[in-house]
């Protein structure tokens, strides 16, 4: 897992049939002061994160572990949004 902020989304008409239903969120890594690392990723969001939200992120296959999600092509999902971050 790791934090993330949502920084825009992604719009495609045509994508496999299983990820019908997902938004696609263009997400950034962020560190515990909340600054901005690394590049671009996009994670498919779980739980309705929204454009500035600072979100969890899960990878791999934990993200399939139901069995709606079992054989999506998703590697990479937004699983909880941040209330706070206290070091």
């Amino acid at each position: 897992m790791f934090m993330a902020k949502v920084i825009g989304n992604v719009v495609a008409t045509r994508k496999e049939e299983s990820l019908v239903g997902y938004k696609l969120m263009i997400i950034r890594r962020i560190n515990v002061k909340e600054e901005e690392v690394g590049q671009e990723e996009i994670a498919a969001d779980y739980v309705g994160a929204g454009i500035g939200d600072c979100v969890l992120i899960g990878q791999g296959s934990s993200v399939r572990v139901s069995e709606t999600k079992k054989n999506a092509p998703i590697d990479m999902a937004v699983i909880g949004i941040i209330d706070s971050i206290d070091v």
